[in-house]
Order: C-alpha cells, then structure tokens, then sequence
C-alpha cells in the first residue's frame, strides 16, 4: 500500500499492484502463443508470420519477458523496502546487460560491441528511469506508456516487423487495461514495479524496429524514438537542471515536475495529464508523417 506522506498528493492508502496488473496482461498472451505455435494448432496463415517471428526474435522476446519480470520485483521491492538508489541502479544495470546480451542492441553506426553494450544499458537506464518518474499524477505514467507504445507498434508494422508490433500493441492494450482502474481516480497505482515494467519495456520497444534502412538512407530518422518519448525524456532533463540548480541530489525526488509545475500554474490534475498525454500523442503523430 502506498500511504499518504511527504510529497504524496493522495488522502488515503492505495494498493500497489498496477505493476502485476500490467506483467499479467503483457505475458499471458505471449507464452500463451508460443504455446499454440508449439503445439502446431495456430491458423495457417498466422502461423507463418509467429513461426518466422519466433525463429528470428525467439531469445530476444525470452529476454523482454524475463527482463520485464525482474524490473518488476525490483519496483516491488523497492516500494516495499525503500532500497537505497545505488542497489536499485545496480539491479537495472544487470538487466539490461542481459538484455543487451540477448542482441537488443542500440549501434548508433559504430562498429564496436563494447561501444554498443555501453550506449545500450545506457539507453535502457535512461527510459526506464525517465518513465518511472512520470509516475507521480494519476494516468501519466500508464497513459504514456499507451501511447508510446502504439506510437513503436506503428512504426514497426509499416517496416513489417509484425512480432515486434504485436508486442508493442500488446503493452499498450495491457496498460489500457489497466487506465481506468488508475485514472482520473487512483483506485490502484503503478507502483516503482509497474513504471519500472513501462520504462523498461519501452526503451526495448524503442531499439527493436528498424528506424533507419539502406531503403531510407536518412540516418537522423534513427531520433524517431527520442521522439516519441519527448515527455518523459525532456521531463528527466528538466528535473535534472533543477536539482543541480538547488544543489539537490539527481536522485531524491521532489515536485518539480512538468505534471507538478501545470499543477501548480492553476491547472487541474486531471487537465494537466491530459495536457502531456496531448503533447505526446501529437509529437507522436508527426514521427510517422516524417
């Protein structure tokens, strides 16, 4: 349960279990899936396509799933035992060392494993914390994760990437679940488990498709997904410069962000989440007519 408490805007406890709402939705499907295919009794038209898919991505998807789990009992047990920042960090470095191991990787055009270890748990770093602290307003965080979800599903159908679509449009079908028991009223929170699973698997959708191709030598389309998460990117920079302007440490948390700021300017809270999640899904919206 989260009880109210320094810089808690809710008036009584709120259970914690977005986060196993959300793992429930994203992973029954799949390993319900694999199972059909295994069995052979997928459509034939279907089963080329999952067949392929799983033949070529099969450790990768093993890897999200595995991942995914993992970031949620880190969340959950960060929510239940406050861990200190440094062995919470630890734990999300080894995930997504994992993850990078598995071959989702970010190259940037630089022909080096190190290099493309390094910027790849980096970048998982990166989202997954981003995206936990747009955790702090009832809808933002889950309905972020909706719409840059879609957003990659997208963008990896048009390129032909179905599993990876399917994945991306299963994620934000598994947080649409879970909105309505989140938003405008917190009957059930995320919890650090449940933005841990949003950030973690967005920054994997972020890597999987494929945003630059010899078919389009553009290589600046590769800011596709700097893009689609603007907010929580731009969030995390914002409240950076202000922590280090207060001489406060990165880590400990205030109520300094964009949410917060419309909150305070004399926007309602449920007007200001619809205000971001506007700007998300415009910002959104342009990547794919780019």
């Amino acid at each position: 349960m989260d009880v109210p408490g320094y810089r808690k805007i809710h008036d009584s406890p709120v259970p914690l279990a977005g986060g196993l709402a959300v793992i429930t939705g994203l992973a029954i499907p799949i390993l319900f899936v694999v199972l059909w295919a295994c069995l052979g009794s997928l459509p034939e038209s279907f089963a080329h396509i999952v067949s392929y898919g799983l033949s070529n991505r099969g450790w990768q998807l093993a890897a999200i799933l595995v991942g995914s789990i993992a970031m949620l009992a880190l969340g959950m047990l960060d929510d239940s035992r406050d861990l200190l920042p440094k062995w919470k960090l630890l734990g999300q470095v080894i995930i997504a060392l994992a993850v990078a191991a598995s071959g989702i990787r970010v190259t940037m055009f630089v022909d080096s494993d190190i290099f493309s270890y390094a910027i790849t748990v980096l970048w998982i770093l990166t989202v997954t914390n981003s995206v936990n602290f747009q955790d702090n307003m009832n809808g933002l965080c889950p309905g972020l994760g909706i719409i840059c979800g879609w957003f990659f599903a997208w963008h990896a159908g048009l390129e032909g990437q179905y599993l990876v679509a399917t994945l991306a449009f299963l994620f934000s079908g598994a947080l649409f679940g879970f909105l309505p028991f989140n938003f405008p009223k917190g009957r059930v929170f995320l919890g650090d488990g449940g933005s841990h699973v949003v950030g973690f698997v967005l920054s994997v959708l972020a890597v999987l498709p494929d945003f630059y191709s010899d078919d389009t030598p553009y290589k600046w389309l590769i800011i596709t997904p700097l893009l689609i998460l603007f907010i929580p990117l731009a969030d995390l920079i914002s409240i950076i410069v202000i922590r280090c302007r207060l001489g406060q440490p990165i880590w400990v948390g205030d109520n300094n962000h964009f949410s917060h700021r419309l909150v305070r300017s004399g926007h309602p809270k449920t007007r200001a989440v619809l205000l971001l999640l506007l700007i998300s899904a415009v910002i959104g919206a342009l990547t794919l007519f780019v």
